[in-house]
């Protein structure tokens, strides 16, 4: 007898919650310009002590009370996921628990070729790679710690290897920085199976120096690949996909386009973010969290943690896309590396 399914618990605009977001870390090997740069996330920056992260049982916990409430896709992110030592044993705890229907992971493949196989014999069901261009002067300009793009490749290889697929490449794209790489992206994932996704560079925390001026709009992106190779528009493979689909009309596979700044999908939103030491973000361009770590190590049930969490997303009513102002711009927010993306 298949178990009963739970009822939507739905925020203030009518929005389900399905969708949850682990940032496992906050610390990364990368310093991305338009993540952790180099100014701000230097030598002598002040990450996490161990003692504040939530450990693995702490996070099957809240999965376990979340899928009861809905939840039924998971994503692990940082940071970068893969820096977190043993987290294929992580994996290994949230696979099995009723209610996880997809379970993946966001990573900058720089660990990913050595890695790969365990994640899958784990149960990871697929991954997501962030790559911002295929030559390595942009890339390494971009990542600004000299990695190649040969070792992401590597790694995205070995994921397909693994059986971790169909793999999403995440391409961040910024103008006069790697807008000339997005030609690049679709032509060699053309015909792969593999879907590339370009984002429209955000304002997601304050020291990555955004601009409006710097943002590439997700339409001029589409009418540049559609230029060489011709696309039609699909409908979205499920309710909150935050990227709009194209496919190629000769049949090579499809890519996508995240639109935050220039067509925002706030409606859609169906997702919740855990950072790395336990606070709960209900938008990724949140001003502040709220602590289920204090929760969960002050000895509450299950049923106290289902009850805070399910008011918690009742009262939510973020929208801060379909807002955004010169006003809202200027608050303080989250980093991105904090709040897992």
């Amino acid at each position: 007898m298949q178990a009963p399914q739970p009822l939507p618990v739905l925020d203030t605009l009518g929005r389900p919650l399905h969708d949850l977001r682990i940032s496992v870390t906050d610390r990364c090997n990368f310093r991305c310009v338009y993540c952790m740069p180099k100014e701000v996330f230097g030598r002598d920056h002040a990450f996490l002590p161990r003692a504040e992260i939530l450990d693995f049982e702490e996070i099957e916990r809240v999965v376990r009370v979340l899928t009861g409430l809905g939840v039924a896709k998971v994503r692990l992110t940082g940071g970068e996921p893969l820096v977190r030592r043993n987290l294929e044993r992580l994996v290994a705890m949230l696979a099995p628990i009723p209610g996880v229907e997809d379970l993946t992971l966001t990573t900058n493949a720089s660990l990913l070729a050595g890695k790969a196989q365990e994640l899958a014999d784990a149960g990871m069901h697929r991954v997501t790679v962030s790559l911002d261009a295929l030559d390595d002067p942009t890339f390494m300009r971009m990542n600004d710690v000299g990695f190649p793009v040969a070792r992401v490749l590597d790694g995205i290889a070995a994921a397909e290897a693994a059986g971790l697929g169909p793999i999403k490449i995440n391409s961040v794209v910024r103008r006069g920085l790697n807008d000339h790489a997005v030609l690049d992206l679709a032509g060699h994932f053309r015909g792969t199976g593999h879907t590339v996704r370009f984002i429209e560079y955000m304002d997601v925390g304050h020291s990555n120096g955004w601009r409006m001026d710097d943002v590439v709009p997700a339409a001029e992106i589409v009418a540049t690949i559609d230029a060489r190779w011709s696309l039609e528009p699909i409908g979205p493979a499920y309710r909150g996909e935050v990227a709009n689909r194209y496919r190629y009309r000769d049949g090579a596979g499809e890519v996508g386009v995240i639109a935050s700044v220039t067509q925002p999908f706030c409606g859609d939103c169906t997702r919740l973010r855990l950072s790395a030491d336990g606070q709960l973000f209900t938008c990724l361009f949140a001003t502040r969290g709220h602590d289920l770590r204090g929760l969960l190590r002050s000895g509450a049930t299950d049923a106290d943690l289902a009850d805070s969490l399910s008011a918690l997303w009742r009262v939510r009513d973020d929208r801060y896309s379909e807002l955004r102002t010169a006003d809202t711009v200027e608050l303080p927010k989250v980093e991105m590396s904090y709040i897992g993306g």
